[in-house]
Parts: structure tokens; sequence; C-alpha cells
């Protein structure tokens, strides 16, 4: 198949430079021309897509290649851009930044240039300009030139401190050969709460979201050149490739066991991804709000706890005695329980001395130290969701403490150092600290889903 695709992929020097304003800005600005547009985003990351989400009416789509495979990028891509007139994809961190140890002849791989690369898409330069002006022009000349491969097609400006910083920058960037897309003044308007582990949720954010997004659309709308940039998407080239279908990863089988999935402001942390596979599989798919909701929904065969802030909400779930004892009763029954990150910390015993599921024997808290990186890890034994030996790629991203960090039957192992035991595989609980996404790993989802049909007959339900 092939496709027209316009796309254009936003990226920056470094982190900072305001990728996350410009990225959303665009979208809502294009959603406010009756455009469709459709979000994406490079790497692991959760909490940018939120915005993402609120600014294109639709859902914003993760794209790593550490994570999923490379193979997997375009079609994913043409999955989350079905029906779209233009897709924007938000870079991570530096345009040449991935994982360390790649890149010698080519993108490091997980990067941004990577990801424009696979795309085959065009690249705008999102540059903090405060303290330069004509050294602007020896930083875009180095990005233009470092890997020529990648095209960059445009550069957008921020934070410029008034109109003759604007003309200095502008004249830099034209002795660069690079056209000027658009220039955001300094202000603090566009600015959103963040906390230990970057920005605050669009979910937690609440209306706040819906008007620092309305903030960013005015302010690109003001201050970009709109027609430029959707002619630079426009002149991507057609892609091949076929869409990435969810039905066609999984095994579907009988029935229609009921998986309970956490979200709410709590529990931010999940991939669109993971319900339309668990859908696909043939579950039934309820949404469970651990702040609100004082039972499991009826029938509830399976439990995915993602990840999030739950210590941001750590009295609140500790106040739903209700719902926690139902949880540690669903779980002791030997029920398949997912759960990642936030989730790990809801099923232990307390969270920052505020009392939790009690599913495992470890108390967590907060720490001055930042645990981030992909691992290279293979399950340690068999759970619902992973065979033993299975390999996976993942991610960590926390800033709490787990003691123990692992129980007799731990999740996974990785090499760090030394080999390293991480999580808890308890029953039919299957907990971590590790996220994972699951379009990497669709037989996860089989695996799950079969699980809960498994435990649905033994339970005698037929659906």
């Amino acid at each position: 198949m092939v496709t027209p695709a316009p796309r254009l992929v936003v990226a920056a020097p470094g982190s900072g430079h305001g990728k996350t304003t410009v990225a959303t800005g665009l979208l809502a600005a294009l959603r406010r021309r009756s455009a469709r547009v459709a979000p994406f985003k490079v790497g692991p990351d959760y909490i940018d897509p939120g915005y993402h989400r609120v600014a294109a009416g639709r859902p914003a789509r993760n794209l790593d290649p550490v994570l999923v495979g490379e193979q997997r990028i375009l079609p994913l891509f043409h999955h989350g851009s079905a029906d779209a007139d233009l897709s924007v994809v938000e870079g991570v961190m530096g345009l040449f930044d991935g994982r360390i140890g790649t890149g010698a002849d080519g993108p490091a791989f997980g990067s941004t240039a990577h990801v424009a690369g696979l795309l085959d898409a065009p690249v705008v330069l999102v540059v903090d300009a405060r303290g330069q002006s004509q050294s602007l022009a020896a930083l875009l000349h180095g990005f233009r030139s470092f890997q020529p491969g990648v095209r960059i097609g445009g550069v957008i400006l921020n934070r410029v401190g008034s109109a003759r910083h604007e003309e200095v920058l502008r004249e830099a960037a034209d002795a660069a050969g690079l056209a000027v897309l658009g220039a955001l003044p300094r202000t603090d308007g566009l600015e959103v709460p963040s906390r230990h582990l970057g920005l605050v949720t669009a979910a937690e954010h609440g209306p706040q979201a819906s008007r620092a997004v309305s903030a960013m659309a005015e302010a690109v709308e003001r201050s970009v050149d709109l027609d430029s940039v959707v002619a630079l998407a426009k002149s991507a080239p057609p892609l091949d490739g076929d869409r990435w279908d969810p039905g066609a990863e999984v095994e579907r089988g009988p029935g229609r066991p009921v998986v309970a999935v956490a979200g709410g402001a709590a529990f931010t942390f999940g991939y669109a991804e993971h319900v339309e596979l668990l859908e696909a599989a043939g579950a039934e798919v309820a949404v469970l709000d651990p702040l609100r909701d004082e039972l499991l929904p009826e029938r509830t065969a399976g439990l995915v706890l993602p990840g999030g802030f739950p210590e941001q909400h750590a009295a609140e779930l500790s106040a739903n005695s209700l719902l926690r004892k139902e949880i540690a009763a669903f779980a002791e029954s030997g029920a398949p329980v997912h759960a990642e990150c936030g989730g790990l910390l809801y099923l232990a015993e307390s969270l920052d001395e505020h009392p939790m599921c009690g599913v495992l024997g470890a108390r967590a808290e907060m720490s001055p130290r930042l645990t981030l990186g992909y691992r290279d890890a293979v399950a340690a034994a068999d759970s619902p969701s992973f065979a033993e030996g299975n390999r996976v790629s993942g991610h960590e991203f926390h800033r709490t403490v787990l003691d123990p960090g692992s129980g007799a039957r731990p999740a996974w192992r990785w090499r760090a150092g030394g080999v390293v035991a991480e999580g808890f595989v308890q029953g039919g609980v299957h907990a971590s600290y590790l996220h994972t996404h699951p379009a990497g790993q669709p037989e996860a989802i089989s695996r799950f889903v079969e699980a809960l049909r498994h435990r649905n007959g033994a339970a005698g339900h037929g659906t």
C-alpha cells in the first residue's frame, strides 16, 4: 500500500528547548483549521502524548524502535495516522540522542533522527534562542551537516526576546541555509506544571490542560507560518507498507472475559495499543479508577495496573480501603494481575507509609534518585503474562524505591554491572517496575487473555 501521509518531525538540539509546546501547539492550531491531525511521540514517554491527545482529539501513539522493533514503526505509524490529513511526531531529547553505543554509522538507535529516517519525514528543529544570536548559525550548520540523511526542513525559534533579537536570529538561520518557520516570544504563559518525572499529566491537570493547550495553539497561530509548515509536511514522499492490525498480532479465543484496566488520574501511563490488543484477543475491557471506584467491575477475570503517579495520590488511594481489600482478595485467589511501575507500588504493603493493597511483601517510598533507562530483560519465572525465558526490551522511569526490590520469584533478570533480579511473580501476579510496550510483545497479550479464559472456565463462567 502506498500512502501520501503528510508528516513532519518536531525535534530540538536537546531537552528543554520547547518541543512539546511547539508540537502540541501545531496539533491544536491545525485542528482549529479543521485538519485531522495525528499525534505521535518518539520514545517511551507517557506524559507528552496526554497533551497531544487533548490537542488532536485522538489517541497519541509512541514510536519507539527499542521497545517495539524498528520493523513495527511504519505499520504503527500507518495505524495511528489512518484518515489523518497530517501527522506531527514529537521527538525525544536531542535530535541525535539514542541508545548509548549505537549510531557510529548513522543515527543512534531509538533517536529522533532514527525514527525520522524510518518515516522518511522532514524535521522541524525547535531552538531555545535565549542567550544567543549569530551563534545560531553555527548550531544550525552543525545539525544540518552532522548526518546528511536527516532532512532538516526549517527551524522554529523559541523564547525570542525582542523584535531585534528575532531579526538577528533570522539572519543567522539564513546564513546556515535554513528557513525560519516561526518565532515564539519569551513568555511564561505556555508553561504547564512539572514534577519529579516531568510535566504533570494532562489527566491530572484537568481543565487547566485544555487551557494550556489553547494557549499553545494561540501562540503558534500568532508566531508560526502554518502554511509553510503544512507545505513542508506535504513534501514528505509517499510511504509504502501495511497498517498495523491488532487482530493479526494476537490469537482470539472464545468468550469475552472481562479485564479491568486501571485508569484515572493515578494510573495514566498506558499505550493505546494495549487496550486494542486485549480487545482483539477477545477480552472485554472495563476501565477502573482506583481513586473513585470501590469495587472491581462485574465479572472481572483479570486486572491490569499500569504506571502513573500513585505517589501523588497515595492518601486518596489508601483511603479507598474497600477496593484495596477487594484487589488483595482477588490477587490471593490466583487471578491474573499484571502491574507495571505505579501498579507495582499500588500492590505493595505501603507507599510513603500509606497502606496500599498489601499483595506484595514490600514497602515503597520516594527517593532522591531517578532510575531511568532501557533494560534488556529475561522473564525469570512463568506468569500469566510471560513464560520463563521470554526476552523483552523494557524501560524504567521512577523516583521510588521498593524494599525488597524483588520476591522469592522475581519477574525479571537483566545485566547492569552484574545480574539484577527485579519484581515479583506471586500466584497469578506479575508486578515490576519495568514498562513494556504490548505491540512489541503481542504474544504476552494472547497469553494473558488465555489465562483469563482459563480462570473463567475454572470458575464455571462462559463469558
